[in-house]
């Protein structure tokens, strides 16, 4: 019985498609590395590398990348935020101590404590603690107050000190500024002057002791604020920093197909099956 035009087609094509299979199945398989990387990969014998997507990888990268920077920029402007924490506290500290040498001061003005030579020490004792403070305050290394030991690589001699931080101006960063005390100032407060002799240096003594708490008191809302300011900053960049790690975790696609398995598709699917999915 003579075939008609569609049955020789039908045996035409699937003839062709047969003899594709089996000439590709024997160059992939037979003789070359690349048969051999199969052969392989079916039996087991070595481990399957998924593919991974070039484009994800380079923009995952990059955020990853931005990431850790703003990260970084983060820890950076905290430890700018506990710089000034100390001195935040260096100057509470001398300004409570002010405060307990203007007590003394009015005691003795107002007649209920009587002037005496321990008086005078027990007042210089206060005011040479402010001196202490005001050398001692530093945070590593850096001298957050006396003004005598700036002018190094950490801070510069108007009390600058340089924050590098993430996307932060054209240079990178920022400068915290601090606020030099006047130690030789504060060294010139003597328990003599509660003796009022000369008459009127007790009340010159508490006039300038109201000035130094004046001062301190302003001193310490600033820092204070700033202090706030630099917390703030620092939270908002490792809200950044968490965000593009979230876009990374979101971008990353875990590959499901090795490049042996796309190859075994095409080679049985495309050019060697008689029936595809979709028939």
């Amino acid at each position: 019985m003579a075939l008609s035009d569609l049955q020789k087609l039908f045996v035409v094509s699937t003839a062709t498609q047969m003899w594709q299979q089996d000439l590709l199945m024997n160059v992939y398989f037979q003789g070359s590395s690349v048969g051999t990387n199969l052969r392989e990969m079916i039996l087991g014998q070595q481990p399957v590398k998924p593919l991974t997507n070039p484009y994800d990888e380079a923009i995952t990268g990059r955020l990853r990348s931005d990431s850790a920077a703003i990260r970084q920029a983060g820890k950076n402007v905290q430890e700018a935020s506990s710089m000034v924490g100390i001195a935040t506290g260096a100057v509470g500290t001398i300004k409570s101590t002010l405060e307990e040498m203007q007590s003394l001061a009015q005691q003795v003005k107002d007649g209920d404590l009587a002037y005496s030579a321990d008086v005078a020490t027990q007042y210089n004792a206060l005011r040479d603690k402010i001196t202490g403070i005001i050398e001692s305050t530093q945070y590593n290394g850096i001298s957050l107050l006396d003004d005598t030991r700036w002018g190094t690589d950490q801070i510069d001699t108007d009390g600058n000190v340089f924050i590098q931080s993430f996307a932060q101006g054209a240079n990178g960063g920022f400068d915290v500024t601090f606020q030099k005390l006047d130690a030789t100032g504060l060294a010139a407060l003597d328990g003599a002057a509660l003796e009022d002799n000369p008459a009127g240096s007790l009340q010159t003594e508490l006039d300038t002791l109201s000035l130094h708490i004046g001062d301190m008191t302003t001193l310490e809302e600033v820092y204070s604020q700033r202090e706030d300011g630099l917390n703030y900053q620092a939270t908002a960049l490792d809200s950044q920093a968490d965000l593009l790690d979230q876009a990374v975790e979101a971008r990353r696609q875990t590959p499901v197909l090795s490049l042996e398995e796309i190859l075994i598709r095409l080679l049985m699917r495309d050019t060697g099956t008689l029936l595809d999915e979709t028939s």
